[in-house]
């Protein structure tokens, strides 16, 4: 009897084989999932099986062109200015900015640096403003996406917003995916509300500067140095959607905060080459 002939997609043998793109190490060992974030079961779904097929779909769409060899920064922002070529980016996207997520997280994380707390409490008025920005506009966003914390070249910080697969990369402004009507919310201070009105008011309020030809018009050149991931299969397994006006998100945003690599992020705050986020 002869045995039906196994489904084939292309040339997805040799895809498989190549797998020019794989799940990254991580800075930190999470096995035993992030102490105080997330279970080990938690963790599994939102790096371990997330990040593969993230992983798995890039590779099938980058195998055999000159972007198979590329990482999903490159990848991005290559294709964050071609509509048809969207899910390439949604995918080169989200394995950057989940990977972001995840390295800005530490089992035994140490206290803020001097350094990088004064320049924060320069552009935020003090860490705990810094805090609750992060808290109210993680929690305003009705669908799924990420908050960061960015760092423009005269070194003010700011909270930004990118929406489903959205780049904070000024070179993939096309795709930043900033805005969400959600989030016009009466908590939030001004600073934040002019962040969220478009690409002229930001300029503006982060300063101007010579951009180079990579940055796409209205895009401002700044630089990402911390990562929260608000989609919901990374909180839901553990904490659910949360009952009484204590939203599991929420909650999960202020452990989030306990569980900071500070030394990282302040290592992102002044890049080189060596910063695996950087290439």
């Amino acid at each position: 009897m002869l045995r039906p002939a196994l489904p084939r997609i292309g040339n997805s043998l040799k895809i498989f084989r190549r797998s020019l793109h794989k799940v990254p190490i991580l800075n930190h060992n999470f096995n035993n999932g992030v102490p105080g974030l997330l279970s080990p079961a938690g963790f599994d779904m939102a790096w371990t099986q997330y990040q593969a097929l993230m992983v798995e779909k890039l590779n099938v769409l980058t195998a055999e062109t000159d972007m198979e060899s590329k990482t999903p920064k490159e990848i991005l922002i290559k294709y964050a200015r071609d509509p048809n070529s969207a899910p390439i980016f949604n995918y080169a996207s989200m394995a950057h900015n989940n990977k972001f997520f995840f390295d800005g997280l530490s089992p035994n994380p140490g206290p803020m640096g001097n350094d990088l707390k004064r320049e924060l409490e320069t552009s935020f008025s003090s860490i705990e403003t810094l805090r609750q920005e992060f808290l109210l506009t993680a929690t305003a966003m009705f669908g799924p996406g990420f908050v960061w914390l960015v760092k423009t070249k005269d070194r003010r910080y700011s909270i930004l917003t990118t929406y489903l697969a959205g780049s904070p990369w000024p070179q993939a402004h096309y795709r930043r995916q900033p805005v969400d009507m959600n989030t016009e919310n009466e908590q939030f201070s001004d600073h934040v509300r002019e962040l969220q009105r478009g690409p002229a008011v930001n300029e503006r309020k982060l300063g101007a500067h010579g951009r180079s030809a990579e940055v796409a018009p209205g895009g401002v050149e700044l630089t990402p140095i911390l990562c929260l991931n608000t989609w919901e299969h990374v909180y839901l397994p553990d904490y659910g959607v949360g009952v009484g006006g204590a939203g599991g998100k929420r909650t999960f945003v202020e452990n989030w905060w306990h569980t900071i690599d500070w030394d990282i992020v302040s290592t992102y705050a002044n890049p080189n080459s060596s910063n695996p986020a950087f290439v």
